[in-house]
């Protein structure tokens, strides 16, 4: 396959993820959108790294999918402790930093 196949691939998941970002008011679809979106960047990078039979892309993959990791684990415990708070995770009725 042709790297702008993979490019191709990488593209809709990102648009995918940005579409489920600014449509969406569930507070954990809105972080699975943003994993799409990290997916999507990953497929790039992996595609690159191949074509040009360079290693780095595929490293820099593995810390985005520790970052990843951790912003999950630091989200969810976000929300739960949102949710604990008031039973919702609806972004349009979370409104804990208003005055």
């Amino acid at each position: 396959m042709e790297l702008n196949a993979y490019l191709l691939v990488g593209l809709l998941l990102f648009i995918i993820g940005v579409a489920g970002i600014l449509t969406r008011k569930n507070l954990i679809v809105v972080l699975m959108s943003l994993e799409l979106m990290l997916n999507g960047i990953n497929v790039s990078f992996v595609a690159f790294s191949s074509f040009l039979n360079n290693i780095d892309g595929q490293v820099f993959v593995f810390f985005i999918m520790a970052v990843a990791a951790a912003e999950v684990a630091v989200g969810l415990a976000i929300v739960i402790a949102i949710f604990r708070h008031k039973p919702t995770v609806n972004l349009d009725e979370i409104n804990l930093l208003k005055w």
